[in-house]
């Protein structure tokens, strides 16, 4: 069993930075994610790393958002710079097995999300 528990979000002007975090009770799988959900859209990926250390990231937050995490600390992270109005949703923390560290199918714990505001 695995428990994410988020933290970090709130509200920011467009252009500043947040970090959120994730703290992981439990064992940690081979992959752990981010994700965001808009109202009325769907839920997306974000950002993704595998056990290794290898990240993976949506085109739409190349360059301004870095996924890490600390294995001592058992927490993942996600700091994201830049941000945009576009960014706005609730962000999920999400752990689970898969090839692929981006893709949704490849989660099967979640958080409860923390709500990420940018305003322009």
């Amino acid at each position: 069993q695995v428990q994410l528990v988020e933290s970090g979000g709130g509200s920011v002007q467009a252009g500043g930075a947040l970090r959120l975090s994730c703290a992981v009770f439990g064992y940690s799988p081979y992959c752990m994610g981010w994700f965001r959900q808009a109202p009325g859209k769907e839920r997306e990926g974000v950002a993704g790393i595998d056990s290794v250390g290898r990240t993976s990231y949506a085109d739409s937050v190349k360059g301004r958002f870095a996924i890490s995490k600390d294995t001592a600390k058992n927490t993942l992270y996600l700091q994201m710079n830049s941000l945009k109005p576009e960014d706005t949703a609730m962000y999920y923390c999400a752990a689970g097995w898969g090839v692929n560290c981006l893709h949704r199918n490849t989660y099967k714990y979640w958080g409860q999300g923390t709500q990420v505001t940018v305003s322009s």
